[in-house]
């Protein structure tokens, strides 16, 4: 199937099989197939990858902070390999549920100690 990737892919919703959000594909890992056509092997999701994209000093610092809050020595982005892909089109769909996908860590500090400060952000029942 041919497919444009900045138009079919890149900053798409991505929804587990359960529909849950899993984030935004913020990058494409390609490799070559044995004729030399390009073909995706994963979508890199999280701040790690859209940092690069974004470039200049703002994509510096969102790697850097993301880069400081990850537990890993040598941090990436959050790699979906595209065999996990079941469908794609206003959303992506995963065959898979999240729980099998790495949490992003910038994306957990921020719920923990930014999103979960603001007034009135309490879950119903907390």
């Amino acid at each position: 199937m041919t497919m444009f990737l900045g138009f079919h892919l890149l900053d798409r919703q991505v929804l587990d099989r359960d529909g849950q959000d899993v984030g935004k594909v913020d990058d494409i890992e390609l490799t070559f197939d044995d004729d030399a056509t390009p073909v995706v092997a994963a979508l890199l999701v999280g701040p790690l990858a859209l940092g690069p994209r974004l470039g200049g000093w703002l994509g510096k610092t969102v790697t850097d902070v993301a880069g400081r809050l990850h537990p890993s020595h040598q941090p990436g982005p959050t790699r979906i390999p595209y065999e996990f892909v079941s469908e794609v089109g206003p959303a992506i769909r995963l065959s898979i549920r999240r729980e099998l996908l790495p949490d992003p860590q910038a994306e957990k500090w921020l719920a923990v100690h930014l999103i979960g400060r603001i007034p009135g952000n309490e879950a119903p029942g907390d």
